[in-house]
């Protein structure tokens, strides 16, 4: 990172990234945020059906886009590493899961079920820490985890069940992110490997219920058939704006915005498709909002207490 001016401010280059790096980010939570809102265009199609189609047309935009910019190595090299091939199979059976369910969940209006699991997925993530990496939970990470805990405790009692498609959602999605923490692949090249890994499974998939008759692949529903067809530039697309905003922001503010995506995903889901917001369910986001804002203070704080440390060892 480039070095303070005299006055104290950043260099204008390093405030352009900076204001850049958020753009980016935005655009990325912004759209992560509106995918239910995409996937309800493809509601009339089962989840399986979209997801191979998700998998397939991923190949094809990701893979374009990465031989556009000659980074056609980076596919070979991950392609071909026996290691790394091992991990990005655990990833891609992850993230599969992540996306069936995930659209499954918007299929049956359970969007607010979605909202909790991505709230709940940073949390996951610091157990995941705990047990996996054996990371040191601090106190107030601690208290974080365990009103999560509570909160999902609560919502079992007062449902009679526990909330799986929120549970299965952020541990998929922190499982994920753990094992892609592990494998030495940039995020575009990881998951056009995932997907290649994956695709002939979808290829498989759809060309067989096409063969029993069923209209996956059918052209009675343009409309849907284009709305398919854009899953792959959907999954693209937030994807390499992430990639632009993680190499130019500090890592608490991609940890600050992610909850733009839930966040979308709640309001959509009460003020937009009505789905009922039952006292038991309020009470519950309180839990997890409180434990998120417990996280990101404490988050925040130690960021703030390493910056200092860093500037008191320059001097």
């Amino acid at each position: 990172m480039a070095d303070a001016t005299p006055t104290g401010k950043s260099p204008p280059a390093a405030e352009d990234e900076m204001q850049r790096g958020i753009l980016l980010a935005l655009a990325a939570y912004g759209m992560w945020g509106f995918f239910p809102a995409y996937y309800k265009l493809t509601a009339s199609v089962s989840a399986d059906f979209v997801v191979a189609h998700r998998i397939v047309w991923s190949v094809f935009f990701v893979g374009l886009y990465l031989l556009l910019r000659n980074r056609g190595a980076e596919i070979w090299e991950a392609l071909t590493t026996p290691a790394i091939v091992f991990r990005l199979c655990a990833s891609a059976a992850l993230i599969g899961v992540n996306w069936l369910v995930f659209v499954w969940a918007i299929g049956q209006s359970k969007v607010l079920d979605v909202s909790l699991g991505y709230f709940i997925n940073p949390l996951v993530s610091i157990l995941i820490g705990l047990i996996v990496l054996r990371e040191r939970l601090y106190p107030l990470q601690m208290i974080a985890v365990g009103l999560a805990s509570v909160a999902v405790f609560l919502q079992a009692l007062w449902t009679g069940g526990l909330p799986w498609v929120s549970l299965v959602l952020a541990f998929s999605f922190a499982g994920y992110a753990y094992v892609r923490k592990v494998t030495p692949v940039r995020p575009t090249p990881g998951l056009l490997a995932e997907s290649t890994l994956l695709v002939p499974l979808a290829a498989g998939y759809l060309m067989l219920t096409a063969s029993w008759g069923m209209d996956s692949l059918s052209l009675n529903n343009l409309p849907v058939l284009a709305a398919l067809a854009g899953t792959g530039i959907i999954t693209a697309l937030p994807l390499i704006a992430f990639s632009g905003a993680a190499r130019r922001l500090p890592m608490v503010m991609i940890g600050i915005m992610q909850y733009i995506a839930p966040s979308l995903h709640f309001v959509m889901a009460v003020f937009i498709w009505n789905e009922p917001l039952e006292s038991s369910r309020l009470v519950t986001f309180l839990i997890i909002w409180t434990a998120l804002a417990i996280f990101t203070f404490d988050s925040y704080r130690r960021y703030q207490a390493s910056c200092r440390k860093a500037a008191l060892e320059k001097v």
